[in-house]
């Protein structure tokens, strides 16, 4: 026998009847004319295909089919209650946010937003690129990610808000041994010829690597081949001493041993960084977010660009947007 699809106002109805014992009390109480109340009780007798009460013109009783259905109904019930509330506020949802990489940038919006609303569950994820966690976003595993949205699939993009969060100033990680390393910054001329790593062969970074690739082609710096994503600061950092290769950043990113940061000049290349989230998503902690974007913006100048900086027009033009 198939079991039957019970809608709960079924269920509802018959537990009011079942606890009262009487059609026009149940009724009332349920805010619903009685005979759509008996019309709900004779639709889930035909359902379970049986008599769940007995009526006579004085007084209502269970069958011993409506006694063995009570218990399984407040249960049904119970957990119903429970769905209900558990989605009533979106605030009881923990926020998953991405920051890509720690230390930068978005870790400080998080922290503003979680002093703004403490009241809510902000949870940081590494997801280390917004093409794969613009996808996650998409597909409800992830709320929120960090990073440049115009390397994004035009499909992906258009199903998805944004808000602009800074000009990040771009930067050259360097082994301390490299020639360059004693600068105090580095002219963009001054890395032709040289293979830079940008991500290449991580297919969770793509949008890092096309921006890279824009750069490079102007300065005839040469783009580091594909190779395996070094997963960890410790195999990240083996990885970088045994090629040599120097690795394109922003100026944020934190130092790992033996090696320095230098910020690019000459231009001052930009690396574009939006908040991106699902399109009609609703959470007291995107607003938090927003907020906190909104004052980092205000108080120290993350939305003022440099004069004479890179940055191409499609990323020009998208942090002028404003979800």
């Amino acid at each position: 026998m198939t079991v039957p699809d019970i809608d709960p106002r079924l269920l509802r109805s018959f537990a009011a009847v079942a606890e009262d014992l009487h059609f026009t009390r149940a009724a009332a109480r349920l805010y619903v004319a009685q005979q759509a109340l008996s019309r709900d009780i004779r639709r889930l007798e035909r359902e379970l295909g049986c008599a769940l009460f007995v009526r006579t013109t004085r007084q209502v009783s269970l069958t011993p089919d409506g006694e063995r259905l009570l218990p399984y109904a407040r249960r049904v019930l119970d957990a119903h209650a429970a769905l209900a509330t558990a989605f009533a506020d979106p605030a009881a949802r923990p926020l998953l946010v991405d920051l890509n990489t720690d230390g930068m940038a978005a870790a400080r919006v998080l922290a503003r937003a979680r002093e703004l609303a403490p009241e809510c569950e902000l949870m940081a994820r590494f997801e280390s690129g917004l093409t794969w966690a613009a996808a996650e976003v998409l597909a409800g595993r992830l709320d929120v990610s960090f990073g440049r949205a115009a390397g994004l699939d035009p499909g992906v993009l258009a199903r998805l808000s944004v808000r602009p969060v800074r000009y990040e100033p771009m930067a050259v990680l360097l082994r301390d041994d490299h020639s360059l390393a004693g600068c105090e910054v580095v002219a963009l001329g001054d890395l032709a010829g040289e293979t830079v790593y940008a991500g290449a062969g991580n297919a969770r970074t793509l949008e890092w690597t096309d921006l890279a690739a824009r750069l490079f082609d102007s300065w005839n710096i040469v783009l580091a081949p594909p190779a395996p994503l070094a997963v960890g600061v410790a195999e990240f950092q083996r990885v970088m001493e045994k090629n040599g290769h120097p690795v394109l950043t922003v100026v944020d990113f934190p130092p790992l041993p033996r090696t320095v940061v230098r910020p690019l000049v000459r231009p001052v290349p930009l690396s574009p960084l939006l908040m991106v989230w699902r399109t009609g998503a609703d959470h007291p902690g995107l607003d938090a977010l927003r907020a906190a974007v909104d004052e980092f913006a205000a108080g120290e100048g993350w939305m003022a660009r440099p004069s004479g900086s890179w940055l191409p027009d499609t990323d020009a033009s998208l942090m002028r947007h404003h979800s």
